[in-house]
């Protein structure tokens, strides 16, 4: 069951400039925020962890994300 609610991926579409948003591209993108949100929340708990934490920071939620997105650009 999807985490995130259709209508706000809906107007993310449009702020990005599209006019008219299918059902199914709005589903698309959701499910793709939502593999990404997890992938970036991992990586985040093995910081948290690793600096022997419990409490996952904003911090670790900004690096985790800038660490993955460098994976993707980089093909590391």
């Amino acid at each position: 069951m999807p985490e995130l609610p259709l209508a706000p991926v809906d107007r993310l579409i449009r702020k990005a400039g599209a006019s008219r948003v299918s059902e199914n591209a709005a589903e698309a993108l959701r499910e793709i925020l939502e593999e990404i949100a997890i992938e970036v929340s991992r990586e985040a708990i093995e910081l948290a962890n690793h600096a022997e934490r419990k409490t996952v920071t904003a911090d670790d939620i900004k690096l985790a994300a800038k660490r993955l997105l460098k994976m993707i650009r980089y093909g590391v």
